[in-house]
């Protein structure tokens, strides 16, 4: 018998509130996990290339990778070639890693591991050979589903409250019986059979009988308001503990930010240029510090564009009134800043024919591309990682024409951009007389000019930013856990309104004893590079000091805290299966600002369960009293069991239901948190 099921047997209201909990067996999480993963997978076995079940795969096989295959296994990468994998699955990065197969420090964290490919993990560019390191149970994403299955479920709030009330109530009402039975008996007239009767009478006056109806009944309007919202309720206690929440415990990217890199700075020789407009829709303008800028007259800023424009690769498709991006989010996010200072890609393309490319590769971190000028000779267009560009780079282009390259104030400049949690990537380009056949490595390693830097960022949703205030004025703690880098998170953390001073990292985690993580979260509200066993470690840290913690998350890697957390929040769009599984509550729109439409519901829930209470309890009070003042005078009973019980069921429950459709309070999200070991009355 569980721990649940112990607290509430014996209790009039524990066979309502059980039938209500449902929980994951281990079998339905394992097929989860498993799904994804892939099944098969090409290898090299005696020499040849074969096709083999990823199951069969074993500690040892050569495996071979291609761009839009899983990774079967952990892998040891042997060769690599331009290898970019997509690990939101298991670090939440909200862009592809870059491999490589040189050897990193044992201590490095998860997201940092780039010799090494993780089962379940999409390559997105590249090819790759690797070595079997580990299968199944053994993997990373093996482990996570390890630890999701000796997760131990808390019970919520509203479970614990009831048991205690339940049996505080059945406890009193069973001694008052008993004392009334006693003293009819031998003080009145009044037969033993009689007083029999009249203890029975008593006891179903004094028990509330409706109210696991109007508890199964409000917290199902709960519900279905907060479906309204985006919110789907899989637990249905945790429509109230939504309401006693004080932590809310948020993974970054796509929950707090869009998950759509945007172009936001750009960096030239004289001036610093700001690009407005968020996500992937080609519309915003730009300026320089207040004043308004015309990017097609703007000397620099259209060079600038224009040249990473013609090293994208990445397309902008609409549906309907949203834009989708297919390609790398970096490159992309060059694309729709071209496009908001109204360039277009083909006609480039046309008046500047392409010749030959180089690819993006991540041992030189550029893409340049060679094509012919429409006044003669041809220009080398590249697009690339600033510190490999800055070595590549002998001039740069000011206002008032060419100048040598000061590389001591780029790279300044390029640590000032990259301390506000910017990715950089910088555009140069180097014109020649005469068009060679082909383009090589040789022709693009020296006498580059660069045309400045842009600073890209996934930028905060802005309904993110009015639901932390709003949490923050409700009294309820945001906190940020996600797998990015520390600047990264920390600039993010600042434009949403989460304080961001001190930021801790999965290193540091990885160091820190229980007592010294359990006195870090009181005050840290932002970790960054965190790995499976971190985020678990926190949320138990967080509960520790008695709060009632929400965690959001949609890799699998967010599972195991999501299990534990009072209230798990699974993400319907992008999360994964098994996340969904672990979850409480799934958001079909993955917003942050719907977790707070739902603390809000499940507040109402609550005042409303409680108005239910306080209304039936004085009725059942009532009649309780008629029958201890009729047998004190030695009267007959003024009214039997069956009409007791016909007056509770019928009239008291209909009259408490409209109580559960109250609106909210004005001030319901002005209010703190209700302490979790409060008493219902």
């Amino acid at each position: 018998m569980s721990r649940v099921t112990r607290e509430l047997s014996g209790s009039w209201l524990g066979w309502t509130v059980l039938s209500h909990r449902s929980t994951l067996s281990r079998m339905t999480r394992t097929r989860a996990a498993r799904r994804a993963a892939a099944t098969t997978q090409k290898g090299i076995r005696e020499g040849a290339e074969v096709t083999v079940p990823a199951e069969e795969l074993v500690v040892g096989d050569v495996v071979l990778l291609r761009a839009g295959e899983k990774v079967p296994a952990d892998l040891r990468l042997l060769q690599a070639r331009d290898l970019q994998i997509e690990e939101a699955l298991l670090t939440g990065e909200s862009v592809p890693s870059h491999k490589h197969v040189d050897a990193v420090a044992p201590d490095a964290v998860l997201g940092d591991r780039s010799c090494l490919a993780f089962s379940g993990t999409l390559v997105t560019y590249g090819t790759a050979r690797g070595v079997v390191i580990a299968t199944g149970a053994h993997t990373e994403l093996g482990r996570i589903n390890e630890m999701l299955g000796n997760v131990q479920q808390i019970t919520t709030p509203l479970l614990r409250q009831m048991a205690r009330f339940g049996h505080v109530l059945s406890y009193f009402v069973l001694g008052i019986a008993t004392l009334t039975f006693f003293y009819g008996w031998l003080f009145t007239t009044h037969g033993p059979g009689e007083m029999f009767l009249a203890a029975v009478a008593l006891a179903i006056a004094a028990i509330p009988e409706g109210l696991p109806a109007i508890m199964t009944i409000t917290l199902t309007i709960g519900v279905r308001r907060m479906a309204q919202r985006h919110a789907i309720i899989r637990q249905l206690p945790a429509v109230d503990t939504l309401g006693s929440v004080t932590v809310i415990c948020s993974d970054k990217t796509g929950t707090l930010t869009r998950n759509e890199m945007t172009v936001t700075t750009l960096a030239l020789a004289d001036r610093d240029v700001t690009v407005r407009g968020v996500g992937y829709a080609p519309t915003g303008d730009f300026s320089e510090g207040d004043q308004p800028l015309d990017p097609g007259t703007a000397p620099g800023v259209s060079d600038l564009l224009a040249t990473a424009l013609l090293c994208t690769d990445s397309h902008l498709r609409q549906d309907v009134d949203q834009y989708r991006l297919e390609g790398a989010p970096t490159d992309g996010a060059m694309l729709v800043a071209a496009m908001k200072a109204g360039l277009a890609r083909d006609e480039l393309r046309q008046r500047f024919p392409e010749i030959d490319h180089i690819p993006f590769s991540s041992e030189h971190k550029y893409s340049a591309r060679l094509v012919h000028r429409p006044e003669g000779g041809a220009r080398i267009a590249v697009l690339g990682a600033p510190d490999q560009l800055l070595e590549r780079c002998a001039y740069a282009q000011h206002t008032d024409g060419i100048r040598p390259l000061d590389a001591a104030a780029w790279k300044q400049r390029l640590e000032a951009l990259a301390a506000q949690g910017l990715r950089m990537l910088g555009v140069a380009r180097k014109d020649l007389d005469a068009a060679p056949e082909r383009l090589t490595a040789e022709d693009v390693d020296t006498e580059l000019m660069l045309l400045g830097l842009a600073g890209i960022i996934d930028p905060p949703r802005d309904e993110a930013i009015a639901a932390a205030a709003e949490c923050h004025s409700a009294g309820i703690r945001v906190i940020m856990i996600t797998g990015d880098h520390k600047l990264t998170a920390q600039a993010i953390a600042g434009q949403i309104g989460i304080a961001n001073a001190t930021v801790r990292t999965g290193g540091e985690l990885d160091q820190a004893s229980d007592d010294q993580l359990r006195d870090w979260v009181k005050e840290t509200n932002v970790y960054a590079r965190v790995s499976p066993e971190h985020k678990l470690r926190l949320v138990t840290a967080l509960q520790s000091h008695g709060a009632v913690v929400a965690m959001t998350g949609d890799g699998v890697n967010d599972a195991p805290a999501i299990k534990r957390a009072d209230v798990g929040v699974g993400m319907g769009v992008t999360g994964t299966e098994v996340t969904k599984e672990a979850a409480d509550m799934v958001l079909t729109d993955d917003n942050f600002a719907s977790i707070t439409s739902a603390v809000r519901e499940g507040r109402t829930v609550y005042d409303n369960l409680r108005k239910s209470v306080l209304f039936i309890l004085p009725t059942n009070g009532g009649e309780a009293a008629t029958l201890l003042t009729a047998i004190a005078l030695g009267s007959s009973l003024p009214l039997t069991a069956p009409q007791i019980l016909w007056v509770n069921m019928v009239t008291a429950v209909t009259l408490a239901l409209a109580l559960a459709f109250e609106p909210p309070e004005g001030d319901i999200m002005r209010r703190p948190p209700r302490p979790p070991h409060a008493s219902i009355l």
